[in-house]
């Protein structure tokens, strides 16, 4: 786990070294073990080390083939490199393919070798979280790829001839390349969905990578190519089976990907909420693991937020070794500056993962396991019921869409609050369904809201509608599957895995996401409905964990993992949050008054105007001050 940069096309040596040089150490806290750099001709290719498999000075990078061939700077997992590195090892009869001769114990070498093997197709080799780049001395060419779900970032840019690359965006503006610019179209993006979806940034000119795709430079030239896409890879290995033997093979597969997420040689543990993903993942380390589980939860004195009863349940079944970290107002005022520092990409759910992330680190643990995957996987948010739900008010849309958005109107008046907003507005749109429904439903501001802050002289393309054009339902026959690829593909990787990677490897700790293996991700997505239907909490994965779980954690009420902040936003962070909004309102692309009037509207308790329309705005200012970013 580490942190990578590159640049490419920049005919100055010694200035690309110097640029490298200063991206390295802008993301010195994503590998404090190790600092590397390689320059040749006109590429130059760096890296910070966090070492968790062969902690040895074997695994430094840049790395190179034994032939001297390939280089490569590596950041992430290889789950699968022990069973790769036997294949590559031995030679087929006939095949015509070379033995490797391995120098080290790395997964990073089991990359090298299998490029050096199977060329661009390596990566359909990979089980595992992995962005990297491959320099082929050879034939002057930059292969650069990311893993299938996006689950370790890598972004980019392009400026006359000039290809850079990064793990963060922070060490590719220390780069000096480009201006350090926001975006204004991706700036509605972020005030619609409180991030900024893939392959856009807030930051003029900074591209992300598209989970499963690679980039390949040669002569001045960058294509890039997508070789895993999530609607087209569902697996039909379900089709005609009964329940019970769908169960048997989710059991087998998650349990799988628990136990390849355990090979480290550094100590680890678990992030334990209590509810049923991390239950389930826990549980499944217990029985797999041959060392006591360490794991670790968050706790409140509001007792309405806490779940430490159930964490604490959970601990003593499984018998581990369980860390509660207490949380009140004035220790997460104390940590706040620390977290909202650490975030690379503003995002309005960060600082959750930090603090939990800050105390296992602190313990001694350089690698946890989360749930995170688990609602988008097994149906566990209301969207799943209401995406179902409207699939039967299809006859709504046989009356005109003028009658329609006057009984959204009607509503508003009688029942003011966001869930009714959110209902006129579909009750407008030319056809009421889930590709209409979905964008909706993950807005936190209205572009009618929208309209009142931002001096904006037209919104731009809603980009998750446009992921949801990309996904292709039409070929996706569960309705289930559909709502989970439009999780997938915008909240989870956007929001969930980029603050996961951001807020853990701020403090130099690793995060695996079982449920994200791709192999139980093509499973789930290929059953079919009837399997899934979530007329219990993620039913198909309880059924499938068997005795796992006591009843009182499958039968509990869902909470989700969140802090108090309504009421810290009222107290002990109301001046923070006001100096940010009041910063915020005076940047040329905020209207004044449209930004404190949502201000004064949280703090009266208006019900369109919660928590979370504030604070994504406050953590916007303070990135773009603490970023000098210019709007």
């Amino acid at each position: 786990m580490c942190g990578i940069n590159g640049i490419l096309g920049l005919s100055d040596t010694t200035l690309a070294k110097q640029k490298v040089q200063a991206m390295n150490t802008a993301m010195k806290h994503r590998g404090p073990d190790d600092d590397g750099l390689f320059a040749e001709d006109e590429i130059v290719l760096g890296h910070r080390r966090l070492s968790i498999i062969d902690l040895s000075s074997a695994g430094h990078q840049p790395m190179q083939s034994h032939d001297g061939r390939f280089k490569i700077v590596y950041n992430g997992e290889l789950y699968n490199y022990k069973e790769l590195r036997f294949e590559l090892k031995r030679v087929v009869s006939g095949s015509g393919e070379q033995a490797y001769f391995f120098q080290t114990n790395t997964d990073t070498e089991v990359i090298i070798a299998a490029y050096a093997r199977w060329g661009e197709e390596c990566v359909n080799h990979f089980n595992g979280m992995f962005a990297f780049a491959i320099w082929d001395s050879l034939k002057k060419e930059l292969f650069i790829a990311r893993d299938r779900l996006g689950i370790k970032p890598l972004y980019y840019l392009y400026t006359n001839n000039v290809l850079a690359f990064s793990s963060e965006i922070r060490s590719l503006l220390a780069s000096e390349l480009i201006p350090k610019k926001l975006d204004e179209n991706n700036l509605v993006d972020y005030l619609r969905y409180q991030i900024v979806h893939a392959p856009n940034t807030i930051v003029k000119g900074v591209k992300m990578l598209m989970p499963g795709h690679c980039i390949k430079a040669v002569n001045d030239k960058i294509t890039l190519h997508n070789y895993w896409n999530i609607t087209k890879n569902i697996s039909n290995a379900s089709d005609g089976k009964s329940y019970t033997e769908v169960c048997k093979d989710v059991n087998s597969l998650l349990t799988k990907a628990v136990e390849r997420r355990l090979i480290a040689d550094v100590p680890f543990g678990a992030f334990l909420s209590g509810g049923i993903d991390s239950s389930a993942i826990v549980g499944l380390m217990s029985k797999v693991s041959t060392e006591k589980v360490k794991t670790f939860s968050v706790t409140f004195d509001e007792s309405e937020f806490s779940e430490s009863k159930y964490a604490q349940l959970i601990a003593k079944k499984f018998n581990t070794d369980h860390h509660e970290i207490k949380l009140n107002p004035s220790d997460f005022l104390k940590e706040l500056p620390n977290a909202l520092k650490a975030m690379d990409h503003p995002s309005g759910d960060g600082p959750n993962t930090y603090i939990v992330s800050k105390a296992t680190k602190e313990a001694g643990i350089t690698m946890a396991l989360s749930g995170l995957g688990g609602d988008e996987l097994f149906a566990g948010y209301d969207v799943f019921k209401r995406s179902l739900e409207l699939n039967k008010k299809a006859w709504l849309n046989a009356f005109p869409r003028f009658m329609r958005g006057a009984g959204g109107s009607l509503l508003t008046k009688a029942k003011p609050g966001i869930a009714s907003e959110k209902i006129a507005e579909l009750l407008k749109q030319e056809s009421i369904n889930l590709k209409s429904f979905y964008p909706l439903s993950r807005q936190v501001l209205m572009d009618k809201d929208l309209s009142g802050i931002i001096n904006h002289k037209e919104l731009a393309h809603n980009r998750v509608s446009e992921i949801i054009d990309e996904a292709n339902f039409s070929s996706v026959k569960s309705k289930i599957s559909q709502v989970s690829i439009a999780e997938i593909s915008t909240y989870m990787q956007n929001v969930l895995l980029g603050d996961a990677d951001q807020m853990s490897m701020a403090l130099a700790l690793e995060i695996r996401v079982p449920f994200v293996d791709y192999t139980l991700v093509e499973y789930v997505l290929g059953v079919p409905d009837k399997y899934k239907n979530p007329t219990t909490p993620k039913k198909l994965l309880i059924d499938s964990l068997g005795d796992l779980l006591p009843s009182e954690i499958v039968n509990r009420p869902k909470m989700g993992f969140t802090f108090p902040w309504k009421d810290w936003m009222k107290g002990e962070l109301k001046d923070f949050c006001f100096q940010k909004m009041i910063s915020l309102s005076k940047r040329n692309l905020f209207n004044e008054n449209g930004v404190m009037k949502l201000w004064t509207d949280f703090l009266s308790d208006n019900p369109k105007v919660t928590w979370s329309r504030i604070w994504y705005l406050v953590v916007l200012e303070n990135w773009l001050q603490e970023n000098k970013i210019e709007d």
